[in-house]
């Protein structure tokens, strides 16, 4: 593993690489730095790929004066400090956005694109009235609050997800996302001034050339149902008999009609006069 800092104008970026191979740049979601990518990582590499992180502006240990920068050019910067012509971009969140803005201004740069929970520029989704609310919250705490208050609303926002329990995820991620965020929001941290891409990446996705994977859930939007007597498990022997005898009835239904059609077609033109 080396750990490195790429200077890029007004601040510094914080990175890690490990492992050979195909290049893969992992970009972080707004709420962690890139330890968030740690448990992931190893696995990257074990598989043979040669696997990037790095903080954003901002976010853990990389650095930045309260100026205009873009984004997209920060990944630049981070792929030609380690000589990589061209990477896998996996992004999620924030990262995700960041992702997909950088394949469609340098398509050139990346070999494959992967979103995981990602927005795109240019495309505002409109808010539930569960969320709007949760929204304004959040709007009124990073105003007022302290990081404590508001990593504790992100965590519940991002990561348990809306009118989700709090022991849906484990605890060990909840405290770890706490943590790095707490660090994020704090009002003495200097995020800069992101340029946005223009136009936005929603009315330049024919850009994107290269293979891509989005990656999206609506796991916070549901609500969660204890079982009931109506419930039914999916993980029982019943189960299992009933989907088989649905795949066999189907298939009866299209192959036994299809080995009668010839026999009824020979009937009928024999009716008709024709002779083989």
């Amino acid at each position: 593993m080396a750990q490195l800092t790429v200077p890029v104008p007004g601040g510094r970026l914080f990175v890690v690489e490990e492992g050979t191979g195909p290049a893969i740049l992992l970009l972080h979601a707004g709420i962690v730095d890139s330890r968030a990518w740690e448990p992931l990582a190893p696995h990257l590499v074990v598989a043979g790929y040669r696997t990037i992180r790095y903080d954003a502006r901002g976010f853990g240990r990389s650095e930045t004066e309260d100026v205009d920068f873009s984004n997209r050019a920060d990944v630049l910067a981070v792929l030609d400090a380690l000589a990589v012509g061209r990477a896998c971009l996996v992004g999620n969140s924030r990262g995700g956005q960041i992702a997909v803005d950088t394949a469609v201004e340098h398509p050139g740069r990346v070999a494959a694109l992967v979103t995981i929970g990602a927005n795109i520029g240019g495309l505002e989704p409109e808010a539930t009235p569960a969320e709007a609310a949760l929204f304004e919250e959040m709007d009124r705490l990073e105003a007022d609050a302290d990081p404590e208050t508001v990593a504790d609303l992100h965590v519940r926002l991002w990561v348990d997800g809306i009118g989700q329990p709090t022991d849906r995820v484990p605890s060990g991620i909840r405290d770890a996302v706490r943590e790095m965020d707490r660090h994020v929001v704090d009002r003495g941290r200097v995020h800069g001034r992101p340029i946005r891409l223009l136009p936005p990446a929603a009315e330049r996705l024919d850009a994107l050339t290269m293979p891509v994977l989005a990656l999206a859930g609506n796991m916070a939007q549901k609500k969660s149902v204890p079982p009931s007597p109506g419930t039914f498990p999916v993980n029982t022997t019943l189960f299992t008999i009933l989907l088989t005898g649905v795949i066999l009835i189907l298939g009866a239904l299209t192959f036994f009609p299809a080995l009668s059609l010839g026999p009824i077609l020979e009937h009928l033109q024999l009716h008709a006069g024709q002779v083989f």
